[in-house]
């Protein structure tokens, strides 16, 4: 090997050990139709829970008011 193709060789090298220096992006995981339906229920499981959870507090808000005339 002369020494041309030496510093070839080693600017090859130097240039796939900088590659490798970087992480790759994450590849996001397939979801199945079945787990994003599993998903979807969930978050309107919950975002009924909060509704009914805000209605009851709006409700027991408005019956703590005393609705006795004051003497």
């Amino acid at each position: 090997m002369n020494k041309k193709q030496k510093m070839i060789k080693l600017t090859a090298k130097r240039a796939k050990a900088r590659l490798n220096k970087h992480t790759p992006p994450t590849i996001k995981k397939y979801v199945s139709k079945a787990e994003r339906a599993e998903n979807l229920a969930k978050l309107a499981a919950e975002e009924l829970a909060a509704q009914n959870a805000a209605e009851t507090e709006a409700s027991t808000a408005t019956d703590d008011t005393d609705t006795s005339p004051a003497s």
